[in-house]
């Protein structure tokens, strides 16, 4: 994601500018840009942030929706592969097909050695 270039409160700076020159002069501009200019992106801009709140708020609840199903896909997973350790035993290649690591397969506990 590319860094903004712009500060991420414009949209109050924007009204606060518009705020600032209705009060000194609404006929002002500077070149080419006037104050009607600032309000059409203003008025541009807020159904956009509108739409991307609430497409937030969809992306949060599939989000949810996503972590409870693989929390329970993963609760299924762990069971199958205890059921099947406790029926075909913890070497067996049943175990290693489900994904368990055999216990001959195992790396042996290293001892920490004992201050002398």
């Amino acid at each position: 994601m590319q860094a903004k270039n712009y500060p991420t409160d414009v949209l109050e700076q924007a009204n606060n500018v518009l705020a600032a020159i209705n009060q000194i002069d609404e006929e002002i501009s500077f070149g080419n840009i006037n104050p009607a200019m600032l309000t059409a992106d203003v008025t541009q801009v807020s159904p956009v942030l509108s739409q991307i709140v609430q497409l937030e708020t969809q992306l949060t609840d599939l989000r949810n929706q996503r972590d409870a199903i693989s929390q329970n896909m993963w609760d299924k997973i762990k069971r199958i592969r205890m059921g099947v350790k406790a029926n075909f035993g913890d070497d067996s290649s049943e175990y290693e097909m489900v994904g368990g690591t055999r216990l001959s397969d195992r790396k042996p506990r290293a001892r920490k050695a004992v201050p002398a």
